[in-house]
């Protein structure tokens, strides 16, 4: 424990002076930790496979869930599942045709199982870079979405190679059926929790234990799907959408929190795993010279595997998206007729942006999202296998012996080729990615427009609804306000709600300052109201309607912490 934590610290030191210096915290981790692992005297820093795939691997997909727009992931389905399901498939045959015809010991099971291993790509790093250097938002869909559904194919093709080669009685013998049956009910375990912790929540209506109850629904969904023979995974991850895509509902305080709260997680547990990924090295070495492997074929064997990784994925890529080699400008959407409608219902302030008929907006959003990805995009694309997490668990997680006792066969060959290529594509594409994005000049002039046209809708929403939420206090103050007064709080609260630079300072116990909080709040509470609307009628992208809840929450944060601090 105390070795863990110290690996812990050091990881967290090099990543802070790593983000400090302008250099990539992975690599920077990883290399350190390679050099650390052969000091003399240093102990074996391992963890059980269960502990990686049960404790590191779900807080991390189900972070990333609940910060990815469900509507994006489905616009994106097609690339998604063609490089989280198909490229899976494809990477771990090639890599078992060419492992078993290198090493003479390897049958194609065995082979087979070494490529269920390497085959999945952690799109961790490879998004992070791309968010620091302003990749395209689709191609960052993309990346994401494949990061979400990768590791379950991966890991089912794992199960079914170790029951084979082992002779394990699987839950259902078909591994066709095993996958389908995986694929299928994990997800609905994980809306089932996910759906349960929204009803929680409304019951809880504190934020602070509402941001405690979001730790236990990743290990929770997990281990509930797991012990049905499904996918944790995906169950992980329909949970973290089903929370994230109703967390415009929640109060702004456990947005804000549950926001922080999971970023520090994700550079917590993301330090560590790069961390003890080099630091196995040395004991990968040793565990070869204890099986009376041959250094040198293994090490030949590792070079030949990962360049196929690495082939492997920009070609598949070309041929399954890449057909429009040439790129071609995307029609701007044109004559979208938009009507500002401020009305009222039920007592509640809401505005509306509406649509002409003829659905020129969504049939826009339907060209982005089927569009062939250009050939800059496609090299980035096929560029980003970065492995990670989910290959050093899987590593560690074959058996040591067979149901008949026999150790498994060529446990520490298989080991070490993963680990080869676990590090190989840290240490060549980590650094060569932040390269290759800045040359091929990827900006994509028509979605950043698009973007832009999204957050002033955003805008536009918001501000009528405040003037709606303001005339009506105007014209109906409450008692024992003045005429000044209610003045000086409709020009304050006016101001504010367009520009949160300045947060005024309202005195403390009067009859302005009460007036001034109350109608600042219901004019938050009307725009965030009207956000959603517009969102889920269609009028709005969901992440321009996340955006502008942030700017919301912050100033209501600001308010209450100013309001408090004068009682």
């Amino acid at each position: 424990m105390e070795l863990l934590i110290l690996v812990l610290v050091g990881a967290i030191i090099v990543t802070a002076v790593a983000d400090r210096k302008g250099m990539q915290p992975a690599l920077v981790i990883i290399v350190i930790a390679l050099g650390v692992s052969f000091i003399p005297g240093m102990p074996h820093v391992e963890l059980d496979s269960e502990i990686l795939l049960t404790v590191v691997l779900p807080p991390l997909l189900y972070s990333a869930a609940l910060g990815f727009s469900f509507p994006n992931f489905l616009r994106n389905i097609k690339p998604i599942l063609g490089l989280g399901v198909a490229m899976v498939v494809v990477t771990a045959f090639a890599v078992g045709l060419i492992a078993s015809l290198l090493i003479p010991e390897f049958t194609f099971l065995l082979a087979l199982l070494l490529g269920a291993i390497v085959a999945p790509p952690d799109a961790v790093t490879a998004v992070a870079i791309g968010r620091k250097l302003g990749l395209p938002k689709r191609l960052m869909a993309i990346l994401t979405g494949e990061s979400l559904v990768n590791d379950a194919a991966a890991l089912s093709l794992f199960a079914i190679a170790i029951s084979q080669i082992a002779n394990t009685h699987a839950f259902i013998e078909n591994p066709l059926l095993l996958f389908g049956y995986n694929a299928v009910l994990g997800p609905v375990v994980g809306a089932v929790l996910g759906f349960l912790t929204l009803w929680i929540r409304k019951h809880l209506k504190n934020p602070a234990l509402e941001t405690v109850q979001g730790f236990v629904v990743p290990f929770a969904a997990y281990l509930a799907a797991e012990h049905l023979h499904a996918s944790g995974v995906l169950a992980v991850v329909m949970a973290g959408f089903v929370v994230g895509t109703a967390s415009v509902h929640a109060g702004y305080q456990t947005r804000l929190q549950e926001r922080y709260v999971w970023h520090s997680v994700d550079v917590l547990l993301e330090a560590f795993v790069f961390a003890y990924i080099g630091l196995q090295l040395r004991f990968i070495i040793e565990d070869l010279r204890e099986a009376r492997e041959s250094l040198a074929h293994i090490a030949f064997v590792s070079v030949i595997v990962l360049l196929v990784v690495l082939l492997v994925r920009p070609l598949c890529v070309f041929v399954m998206f890449g057909r429009g080699v040439v790129s071609r400008r995307i029609e701007r959407a044109v004559n979208v007729d938009v009507h500002a409608s401020p009305r009222r219902s039920g007592g509640r302030h809401r505005w509306a942006e509406r649509k002409n008929g003829d659905g020129l907006l969504g049939r826009w959003r339907e060209r982005i999202d089927n569009r062939p990805l250009t050939w800059q995009e496609s090299l980035v694309v096929g560029w980003t296998g970065m492995r990670g997490v989910v290959t050093l668990a899987a590593a560690a997680g074959i058996p040591m012996v067979l149901e008949n006792g026999d150790p498994f066969p060529e446990r520490s060959a298989i080991q070490a080729v993963a680990f080869v290529v676990a590090v190989g594509t840290i240490l060549i594409q980590s650094p060569t990615l932040p390269w290759l994005i800045n040359r091929l000049n990827l900006h994509n002039e028509d979605e950043e427009r698009y973007d832009q046209e999204q957050t002033a809708r955003a805008e536009r929403i918001a501000n009528v609804v405040a003037e709606v939420v303001i005339a009506d206090f105007v014209a109906n103050p409450p008692a024992g306000l003045d005429d000044d007064t209610v003045a000086y709080i409709q020009e304050t609260v006016a101001r504010q709600s367009k520009d949160a630079e300045e947060m005024p300072d309202p005195e403390a116990h009067t009859a302005r300052a009460e007036a001034f909080g109350r109608l600042y709040r219901d004019v938050l509470a009307a725009q965030r109201e009207s956000l959603v609307e517009n969102r889920d009628n269609g009028a709005i992208e969901d992440e321009a309607v996340r955006a502008m809840l942030e700017r919301l929450d912050l100033q209501e944060a600001g308010l209450s912490a100013r309001l408090d601090s004068r009682l």
